[in-house]
């Protein structure tokens, strides 16, 4: 299936987030210790990638490979580099560097750059940051900052449930019945993660991440009863807050001139945010156990993922008597 939503999809894409360089020195979670040195009015530049550069070579002029929009980490080797030139040719070399649009530059260890390198930081507005960190340290804790903060997201109208372990997500027109599988799987003692709206965050290298809503947490819309705590009624067991998407199920109305999968050996995909998750249509009709159905669904996929695939084995059997019976008429 294309990977692009079309008009009708489930799934609202978000545009890739971009964080602004004020927001690293008001971070406390990660521990970034950051402090402003210079170039304060560049701290509304944006950063939209999660990859940071040192450098090394850049200060040097050779600048071909140099990424501005990236944050640029100088640790003891570059502020060594510059402290040994004389003043004029460390400003030529700041001067040329800073002639890019660079978004930041942070210095680790709590080293002191030199006084010309700051001036023309502050003279291009391009923000200064120090951390007391060492380079490996630093560099650990700010690209988990930034792939937690910039990769690409969205937002599904769906449920998604963790059944034995496997990420199974729920996607279906509104009214198919996706929150009553889900508490018909609560119910066997499997667990909620969300229902109605599935938060999904794009993990390196190629995973997705679903969550709820904080406001609607726990909680769950089944039509007739209203809305309902799964935590307060099931406890703690009966949810988690997040979890890896494995399998995607599109519940749908039963249509008797459709042709439906009966025998499971191709194996579809969807792709969302640029990852490709198998993808099974389940058609529903009364007196469908739609709850054992995406049970045993889920309990397949790990069947998989250990290298049996029922139906390929089933097709092979098959295969194999077939052409033992055509040799045995050749022998007659």
């Amino acid at each position: 299936m294309p990977g692009d939503p079309s008009p009708g999809s489930p799934w609202i894409p978000v545009d890739n987030i971009r964080l602004e360089i004020r927001e690293l020195l008001e971070e406390t979670e990660y521990g970034l210790k950051l402090q402003l040195l210079a170039g304060a009015g560049g701290l509304g530049h944006q950063v939209s990638s999660p990859r940071i550069q040192k450098p090394g070579l850049a200060l040097t002029g050779y600048t071909e490979h140099l990424h501005p929009d990236r944050i640029q980490v100088l640790g003891n080797t570059e502020i060594s580099y510059l402290n040994q030139l004389d003043q004029a040719a460390a400003q030529d070399h700041a001067r040329a560097l800073c002639a890019f649009p660079i978004s930041c530059f942070i210095i680790t260890k709590g080293l002191a750059p030199p006084v010309v390198f700051l001036g023309e930081a502050e003279a291009a507005g391009i923000p200064v940051l120090g951390s007391p960190h060492q380079s490996s340290t630093f560099i650990s804790l700010i690209t988990k900052f930034l792939e937690e903060r910039l990769l690409p997201t969205t937002h599904l109208h769906g449920v998604l449930v963790d059944v034995l372990g496997v990420g199974v997500l729920l996607t279906g027109k509104s009214g198919i019945g996706k929150s009553e599988c889900a508490l018909d799987l609560v119910i066997r003692g499997h667990r909620l993660v969300a229902d109605d709206m599935v938060f999904i965050k794009k993990k390196m290298p190629a995973s997705l991440v679903g969550q709820s809503e904080q406001q609607i947490q726990h909680l769950m819309e089944i039509r007739g009863l209203g809305i309902i705590n799964i935590k307060d009624l099931y406890g703690v067991s009966s949810i988690r807050e997040k979890k890896i998407i494995d399998l995607v199920l599109e519940l749908e109305e039963w249509d008797a001139d459709q042709e439906y999968d009966r025998l499971g050996i191709d194996d579809r995909k969807i792709a969302i945010l640029g990852v490709e998750l198998p993808h099974l249509v389940i058609p529903v009709r009364p007196g469908r156990n739609l709850g054992a159905i995406i049970e045993v669904a889920a309990r397949n996929y790990l069947l998989k993922g250990m290298g049996y695939h029922s139906a390929r084995d089933f097709q092979e059997r098959l295969l194999t008597r077939l052409e033992a019976r055509q040799l045995g008429d050749e022998v007659e």
